[in-house]
C-alpha cells in the first residue's frame, strides 16, 4: 500500500503522524497546509480524501480536528495509539450511558485515536462530546471532546461527569463534597453552582484530558 502514495501524500501522512505525536491531538487542514507548504486547503482536502480511500485515516469533515489515523497510517507513528470510544454527548437532560468495559470500543461507537503519552496507560477510558459552555473558563468549549477515566468517586476539585438522580441528567462540573451535600461548580462566571444531597449524585467518570474541536 505504501507504493500507492504520492510524495505529497506521504509528506502529509508523515506530518499528521508527527503532529499527533507532538500535540496528542490531530492537526487542522490549515495546519497541514502550512506545515507541508501546500498551495491551498483544497489541495490538502483532496489528498486527505485519497489517504482516507486507501485506509490510512478517517475524517469527520464537519469537525475541525476530525482526523484519526487508522490501519497503515498507524504503523510509522513513533508512539502507541490508543483508540477511545466516543460514547455520546454530555449535556443537560441526556442520560450518560457507560458500558462495563469502555476500553473495548463497540462497533456502534465512534472513536478517537490518542497517543499513549496522553492516556498515560490509564485503563477504562471513554470520551464524551461537550455541549454547552459551563466549563468554558477551564478551556473546555462547546464541541470539544473530554476524555474520562471510568470512576465512581472523586476528590475536591476534580472535573467529573456527574449523574443527578433528581433531574435524571448528567453534567460536567468540578466536584466538591461539603458535609452531606455536593457542590457541582461550573467554570463559567455567569453560571451558579449546583448543590444537591450527596446521596443524589453519582460520579460516572473523571476528566483526564481534552481534545479541542478548534
Amino acid at each position: 500500500m505504501k507504493s500507492k502514495l504520492s510524495p505529497r501524500q506521504q509528506r502529509i501522512l508523515s506530518f499528521i503522524q508527527e503532529f499527533m505525536d507532538d500535540h496528542q491531538y490531530p492537526p487542522t487542514v490549515r495546519d497541514i497546509q502550512s506545515g507541508c507548504e501546500v498551495s491551498s486547503t483544497s489541495v490538502v482536502d483532496y489528498n486527505l480524501q485519497k489517504l482516507q480511500q486507501m485506509g490510512y485515516l478517517k475524517r469527520e469533515r464537519e469537525v475541525s480536528r476530525g482526523i484519526a489515523l487508522i490501519g497503515e497510517g498507524l504503523k510509522d507513528s513513533r508512539r502507541d495509539i490508543v483508540r477511545i470510544p466516543i460514547m455520546g454527548s454530555i449535556a443537560a437532560g441526556e442520560p450518560l450511558q457507560v458500558p462495563d468495559a469502555p476500553t473495548h470500543a463497540d462497533q456502534s461507537y465512534d472513536t478517537v485515536d490518542l497517543t499513549s503519552s496522553l492516556t498515560k496507560d490509564r485503563q477504562d477510558l471513554f470520551a464524551l462530546r461537550v455541549k454547552g459552555t459551563s466549563m468554558i473558563d477551564a478551556l473546555v468549549a462547546d464541541g470539544d471532546l473530554v476524555i474520562l477515566e471510568r470512576a465512581f468517586d472523586a476528590r475536591d476539585g476534580d472535573m467529573v461527569a456527574a449523574w443527578l438522580d433528581g433531574s435524571e441528567e448528567t453534567t460536567l462540573k468540578r466536584f466538591y463534597l461539603e458535609g452531606d451535600m455536593v457542590r457541582l461548580q461550573p467554570e463559567n462566571e455567569t453560571m451558579e453552582p449546583i448543590r444537591v444531597p450527596a446521596k443524589d449524585v453519582s460520579v460516572r467518570g473523571r476528566v483526564v484530558g481534552v481534545v479541542r474541536s478548534l
